[in-house]
């Protein structure tokens, strides 16, 4: 860990992945994702198509190759209602409970407000956007008092570490709540910025300062110290606690997607089986055959399915991926 108290502002600027790629992977919207995917599937079906040889109408001439093709699709779309199925399960099971169950979860949940209550000075907002910018407010309010109790320390190199980790702090806090304004639960708007904050690195920060110059500090300067790592300490299972609520909501989302894109899919796949054959389109359109157009459409509806399920995984696997620790642990 370098001795540098300075970290870059937005967890896309922490991580070794290219800016584009991290881009694509977390900010874009998955219909968009979709969309691109599905584009994809589509022009490199109607590609291979140019291409072959062998036109596809006389390839259906002469083998059952995409009645098999699509039929083998039928199959594969019930088997991802099913898998949608298990995802449902996934997140309810959560869910259910027993009466002490749920009673031992509200306990806890509201031990917590009372905590997030004092750290705020007010009760704790019940929207997830304000509450993590309070927060964090907080956060940069506590290393403002703590820069200010500094002040008359007389070691200069101490006063200059903590301005350091007081600027970087506030430069850091300005990004991610000015990313939370206006931002609605339900969408990754809310746990974007809140990755942005990087509290992790602040609560080692803080520690190592205090261990450092633990000599120079009085015990005034001790308490500020404790109370800007009370508050982004706090901080940490807060961002981990909306981050799962956004899990279990996208994966709600997911499932939901998933079935809707599943019955076009079933009965476009279901209809090139029993009515499609080599007379049943004939032309040509902008040069190529009308069969090959239907056919690309079809099988790039009968797979949106599979899509649907690429967009939103790499998302929440990367979502996960760079969120797997709580505390002072940096992996990235």
């Amino acid at each position: 860990m370098t001795d540098d108290l300075s970290t870059e502002n937005r967890l896309r600027e922490r991580t070794g992945v290219n800016k584009y790629l991290f881009w694509v992977l977390l900010g874009v919207n998955r219909r968009v994702i979709i969309g691109a995917l599905a584009l994809v599937v589509f022009l490199t079906f109607v590609g291979a198509g140019v291409l072959k040889p062998v036109s596809l109408r006389a390839t259906m001439e002469t083998s059952d190759m995409v009645e098999t093709l699509f039929s083998g699709l039928v199959g594969a779309i019930i088997t991802s209602t099913t898998l949608v199925v298990s995802i449902n399960q996934l997140v309810l099971s959560q869910e259910i409970g027993s009466l002490g169950t749920q009673r031992n979860r509200m306990d806890v949940t509201m031990d917590f407000y009372q905590n997030t209550d004092e750290l705020l000075g007010k009760t704790t907002p019940s929207d997830p956007a304000v509450l993590l910018a309070e927060v964090i407010e907080v956060c940069v309010q506590r290393a403002r008092a703590l820069r200010d109790a500094v002040e008359g320390n007389d070691s200069e190199e101490f006063r200059d570490r903590i301005g350091e980790y007081v600027a970087d702090l506030e430069d850091n806090a300005d990004t991610a709540m000015s990313e939370l304004e206006d931002s609605d639960f339900g969408t990754f708007n809310v746990v974007s910025p809140a990755l942005d904050f990087n509290y992790a690195r602040k609560m080692y920060d803080a520690r190592r300062l205090g261990e450092q110059y633990e000599p120079e500090m009085s015990e005034d300067e001790r308490g500020a110290l404790r109370n800007v790592l009370e508050g982004v300490t706090m901080y940490g299972p807060l961002r981990e606690y909306v981050k799962v609520l956004y899990l279990q909501w996208a994966l709600v989302k997911l499932s939901r997607a998933i079935l809707y894109a599943s019955v076009p899919a079933l009965v476009i796949a279901g209809a090139v089986v029993i009515f499609v054959d080599p007379n049943t389109f004939t032309g040509t359109i902008l040069g190529l055959e009308t069969i090959l157009w239907v056919v690309s459409a079809a099988f790039t509806v009968s797979v949106l399915p599979f899509l649907v399920f690429i967009a939103y995984v790499l998302r929440l696997a990367t979502l996960a991926k760079q969120t797997l620790t709580v505390g002072s642990l940096i992996l990235s």
